[in-house]
């Protein structure tokens, strides 16, 4: 009986790996038939759905050409011997719309990504802190104070330490407006510290 069974199985498992298909002209049996046939635009083909009924779109204003360099000061906060730059380029100044625009920029960015840990004044008091995170370094330490713009923004393109590199969410004219409200931080916490001394 046992042996039968197998010769059954045998001869079943042949019969299907001899049953290799037939090329066909009929349509595949497709369960999701949408997947199969996309709707899309191809390239250089005419879109009914844009008003200028072109398929392919021209770039966002403001994108920038994978091609196209761009000064390693302002990408990077590096000069061309890889030093940081001591100072924000005056380039970054102005794709933010001058200081005063640069500093609400930067305001508002430090805000959002870096007030959790840093906390509002940068003192590295952030709420994440105050639930057991590891705190930062308060910006307004000598060593901090004094050291170059461009590392400052090199720290918040790559991260260093605890920080992760928000390089890829903060694009680069707004981590350097947070580069200018740091420095404006350290200024008034300056300030306010000789004001406190008797």
């Amino acid at each position: 009986m046992r042996s039968a069974n197998l010769l059954w199985m045998g001869l079943a498992v042949a019969a299907l790996a001899a049953c290799r298909g037939q090329t066909t002209e009929d349509a595949p049996i497709v369960p999701l038939r949408n997947m199969y046939d996309q709707p899309k635009y191809q390239m250089q083909h005419p879109a009914d759905f844009f008003d200028d009924g072109r398929a392919m779109r021209p770039p966002v204003e403001g994108t920038i050409s994978r091609e196209e360099e761009i000064d390693p000061r302002v990408a990077h906060g590096v000069d061309d011997d890889m030093r940081y730059v001591s100072t924000i380029p005056q380039e970054a100044i102005d794709k933010n719309g001058g200081w005063e625009k640069m500093l609400a920029r930067g305001q508002d960015r430090f805000g959002i990504y870096c007030t959790p840990c840093h906390g509002l004044d940068g003192s590295g008091n952030g709420m994440v802190v105050k639930h057991g995170f590891v705190p930062p370094p308060t910006y307004h330490q000598d060593r901090l104070r004094h050291a170059p713009d461009g590392q400052i923004y090199a720290t918040i393109e790559n991260g260093v330490r605890n920080m992760p590199a928000y390089g890829p969410q903060v694009p680069t004219y707004d981590r350097w407006a947070i580069v200018a409200y740091v420095r404006a931080l350290q200024i008034s916490q300056a300030k306010a510290e000789t004001e406190k001394k008797p």
